[in-house]
């Protein structure tokens, strides 16, 4: 089931949810609205390996906007720092982004129980495209668990995306054994 607006304030205030900032406005009937952090990120080479430690550059988001290419596979930040610790958070591209051609995540739109950080966004788009930090990007969508949790994500031996960051983080697939 998906948590309400009701829900989702009753989950912030028993520390469930947490979100900083958090703006009463942006609470939906059924999400959260997530706003773009002022730090994209580019991988260095135009042609990754998966066992490898991929770098990338960073770079800061004008006042002005930053015009999306495409072709090239952008990693983003919410400006939000959010926890969930009883209940698994989705996060979706809002109708009015995927309107101008912009993709927020291209796999990673589900977060396990336990995430504590900013999201990564896996940010493309079809056409050019002027973006700008802070614009809303996203809404986050909790679902309630089923049963008693082993593993919290946050306490998990070997998560990869603990380490608090309000910068993207690339991929560390590379850490995997393959």
């Amino acid at each position: 089931m998906i948590l309400t607006d009701k829900k989702i304030l009753e989950a912030i205030a028993k520390g469930d949810i947490l979100i900083e900032p958090f703006n009463p406005e942006c609470l939906g009937t059924n999400s959260y609205d997530v706003h773009l952090g002022r730090t994209l990120a580019v991988y260095k080479h135009k042609e990754l390996d998966a066992r490898i430690h991929n770098e990338v550059e960073y770079f800061e988001i004008p006042d002005e906007g930053y015009v999306l290419q495409p072709g090239t596979l952008y990693l983003g930040v919410t400006l939000e720092y959010t926890e969930t610790h009883t209940t698994v958070p989705f996060l979706e591209g809002k109708s009015s982004v995927g309107r101008l051609g912009i993709d927020i995540h291209a796999t990673a739109g589900k977060g396990d129980v336990g995430f504590c950080n900013h999201w990564t966004l896996e940010i493309s788009c079809v056409m050019p495209v002027r973006i700008y930090k802070e614009m809303p990007i996203g809404q986050l969508i909790y679902f309630q668990v089923d049963g008693e949790i082993h593993h919290f994500y946050n306490r998990k031996p070997g998560a990869k995306y603990n380490a608090r960051s309000p910068k993207p983080v690339e991929s560390m697939m590379w850490k995997n054994k393959f």
